[in-house]
């Protein structure tokens, strides 16, 4: 007979970490383009927040398959390099796209966050 699953701790879920990426970052976004107005500051959040979210989520899946397949002393550095790079890239193209006014300062917060998110995810990996 198959065993269920074990709970999911808040620090390993993923709902949690998603949900917290679309409040957290979309909001960083509202408030980097405050002086701009409520359109602005409501398309900058939108975008971010959707933005955060789905990254969160492949991010952490991506840390998760690639620390199940790689190995050698490049399965550390290259998931979370990989990730931090296509972050950077995915930011700045859809918040120019959709017109954000401060693009560089909305995705200042969200790429640093992500980033440091991916190398400290990967870290934990590692250790479990």
């Amino acid at each position: 007979m198959a065993q269920p699953p074990a709970p999911t701790t808040p620090i390993r879920s993923t709902v949690a970490h998603v949900a917290f990426a679309v409040v957290a970052m979309g909001g960083w976004a509202a408030f980097a383009n405050r002086d701009h107005g409520a359109a602005a500051m409501a398309t900058a959040f939108v975008a971010q927040g959707a933005l955060s979210g789905l990254i969160t989520l492949l991010i952490k899946r991506w840390l998760e398959w690639a620390h199940a397949r790689l190995t050698g002393p490049g399965a550390r550095l290259v998931p979370p390099v990989a990730s931090c790079l296509t972050v950077a890239g995915l930011l700045t193209g859809v918040h120019m796209a959709v017109g954000t006014p401060e693009v560089l300062a909305t995705i200042a917060v969200p790429w640093t966050v992500s980033t440091v998110y991916a190398f400290a995810y990967a870290l934990s990996l590692e250790r479990k």
